[in-house]
């Protein structure tokens, strides 16, 4: 196995197209790092730059600690899983699997020795005397799985490799993929654009767009602590509700007010913020997760000093919870950054769009809320968010 590292990895094309800019990024040996971002966002180019299918424009790619620049992507060392599985139509499971190795002079002992063992574990053993034609997308991405694992190579590169499959499958995948790395330990570089793939999936997950790294982070710290507006609103399913807010101060803290709406910071949120000081009396991006938002009839503890009433506009009933879209007298934030990431970053299979109106909170199944009627709900005031406006840079530390 091992380490892969991109040194100030840029890639512009002929026609002056930056797809990466300087990226900065350590695969560790044995990890599982997964690199995420919207159509366009440089994560492919960066991923066929390691694998040798782009020339590097400038900086360095290393592959257990050599640099690869010069390298063809067959002397490299990795192994690469597609999205459209690559396979030969003409060729049986078996000889699919066992190609690569024919190619490399492997002898045939151990060739049957790796293609058994490897259909063994991908429960592909029925299936070797198979053309791809009849097997299901499912059995058809195990045995591209397979071809890569028999290589026994440094490191797996996997661009966007559920993409072809149903919901359901994708699931079944995810789960498969992970057990296969855990068990084989090797390092492992995975394209996707969907973000509950990467937070599933990733021991980190590098967050790309325009072909600048935003954030390289495990995936409850991208969630918990996003460092700017896009990963902010890119991270976390529905995605983050933002909105202009004014810091004030009072006697036991501060508060966030807008509109007519005033929200009282949480005590240890405050003390975990203690830029937000520099922040009073001017204007800040509030961020408020909908998982934060409840039914205040939901609510036991009795809490409900931070509350907002709300007309209930759309009810999306998903089974385990109710998803509510209302509007403010204050109108959402709509920065470049936030529009590029919503594209991508709410969740398929949706029964209406998660962004049909500009607020949303995700509330308990036994909510009563009703289209049209009045609602009040609290606002979970320990996790809050809040971002400069002017840098779109999340406001932490001092």
């Amino acid at each position: 196995m091992a380490e892969i590292a991109l040194e100030r990895v840029s890639k512009v094309y002929a026609d002056g197209t930056i797809a990466v800019n300087e990226l900065d990024l350590e695969i560790a040996d044995g990890e599982f790092v997964v690199l995420v971002g919207p159509s366009g966002c440089g994560k492919t180019s960066a991923l066929r730059m390691v694998a040798g299918l782009e020339e590097v424009s400038s900086g360095n790619v290393r592959i257990g600690g050599r640099v690869v620049n010069e390298l063809l992507p067959k002397d490299r060392d990795i192994a690469m899983i597609f999205q459209n599985y690559a396979l030969y139509p003409h060729m049986t499971v078996y000889d699919n699997m066992a190609f690569g190795l024919r190619h490399h002079g492997v002898p045939k002992t151990l060739i049957e020795e790796r293609v058994s063992a490897a259909a063994r574990t991908l429960g592909l053993e029925d299936q070797l005397a198979k053309k791809p034609r009849t097997l299901s997308g499912g059995q058809r991405q195990r045995v591209a799985m397979g071809r890569a694992i028999v290589r026994e190579p440094q490191a797996f590169l996997m661009d966007e490799p559920l993409s072809n499959l149903d919901a359901k499958l994708r699931v079944e995948m995810r789960a498969e993929i992970l057990r296969l790395q855990r068990d084989l330990a090797v390092t492992t570089i995975y394209v996707t654009h969907d973000q509950t793939e990467a937070m599933t999936m990733g021991d980190r997950v590098a967050v790309l767009w325009k072909g600048v790294l935003q954030q390289a982070d495990a995936p409850q710290h991208l969630y918990e602590q996003p460092t700017n507006l896009f990963v902010a609103e890119f991270i976390g399913s529905p995605a983050m509700n933002l909105l202009d807010a004014t810091i004030e101060r009072e006697p036991d803290g501060f508060v966030a007010g807008f509109g007519a709406h005033r929200l009282r910071v949480g005590a240890s949120l405050a003390d975990a913020r203690p830029e937000l000081a520099r922040y009073v009396g001017r204007q800040v991006v509030l961020g408020l997760r909908p998982e934060d938002l409840e039914d205040a009839s939901l609510v036991r503890d009795g809490r409900h000093e931070n509350t907002l009433t709300i007309v209930t506009d759309i009810r999306e009933n998903v089974g385990s919870e109710v998803y509510v879209h209302f509007e403010l007298d204050v109108p959402p934030v709509r920065r470049p950054e936030i529009v590029a990431a919503v594209e991508l970053a709410e969740p398929a299979g949706s029964s209406a769009p998660q962004r049909a109106r500009p607020f949303v909170a995700r509330l308990g199944r036994e909510t009563a809320a009703r289209e049209g009627d009045p609602l009040v709900i609290t606002v979970d005031t320990d996790r809050l968010h809040f971002f400069d406006p002017e840098t779109g840079l999340a406001v932490y530390g001092s």
